[in-house]
């Protein structure tokens, strides 16, 4: 899993340098970029666990990066630092997938609690249940375990085990292959060739018996989604 990194994209200076070394203060590691071209191609590429987003930015602006970033990283988590309080760019950010609207001027305490805030929220969810019931059996993730209903079971590998866990904690949304390089093994996709998730996959599928992949469906082009709901 990724660190608590936070990359911080503004284009002033002497706010981005306060918000750097508050967020470090805070115990947090940082990454900066101050403008928009820039901090867009690192918000994709980098590894990080929250996006601290200015809005007026050189090349592309906020609402730009925040729309491409949610194409691209759909669960990654934004706060918006603006000095622009109208209601409808508020209601324009968090209509765009921001989980938080922080104005300027802001108090170091403000920031750092409401970081804590989206952090506790969106990155640092509260584990999902260790077991968890599959089509012919259930699953538990503590021990890495599959039992199913015919008396015989199956043992996962630590890695099967900690991408199974992000696949249901994911709630049958579409999980694409950048995101999973990213949270599961902590890897940069545009740096990684590698087939390794797919033989994951294939193994995951073997033991979980989903040999028509009724589970754990290939979503073509996006990536894959788990359905774990018992056969009526």
């Amino acid at each position: 899993m990724t660190d608590s990194t936070i990359l911080v994209i503004e284009d002033d200076a002497a706010i981005r340098r306060g918000v750097v070394d508050a967020l470090e203060y805070g115990g947090y590691r940082t990454l900066e970029a101050g403008d928009g071209t820039g901090g867009l191609e690192l918000a994709l590429k980098a590894n990080y666990r929250l996006l601290l987003l200015d809005l007026v930015l050189p090349g592309r602006d906020g609402f730009s990066i925040l729309a491409e970033l949610k194409k691209k990283r759909p669960g990654q988590p934004v706060i918006i630092l603006s000095a622009r309080g109208e209601e409808n760019d508020r209601v324009r950010g968090l209509g765009l997938g921001a989980d938080d609207y922080v104005m300027k001027p802001f108090s170091v305490r403000e920031l750092l609690a409401r970081v804590e805030a989206v952090m506790r929220r969106t990155c640092e969810r509260p584990a999902p249940a260790d077991e968890h019931p599959l089509p012919g059996g259930k699953v538990d993730l503590a021990s890495g375990r599959i039992d199913f209903t015919d008396g015989t079971d199956a043992l996962l590998s630590e890695r099967e085990t900690d991408l199974l866990r992000y696949l249901l904690d994911s709630s049958g949304r579409v999980v694409s292959r950048d995101e999973i390089l990213r949270h599961v093994w902590g890897l940069d996709p545009a740096r990684t060739e590698t087939r390794t998730l797919d033989m994951h996959i294939m193994h995951l599928r073997t033991k979980l018996r989903d040999r028509d992949q009724e589970m754990l469906v290939t979503v073509r082009g996006k990536g894959w989604r788990f359905h774990s709901r018992q056969p009526t």
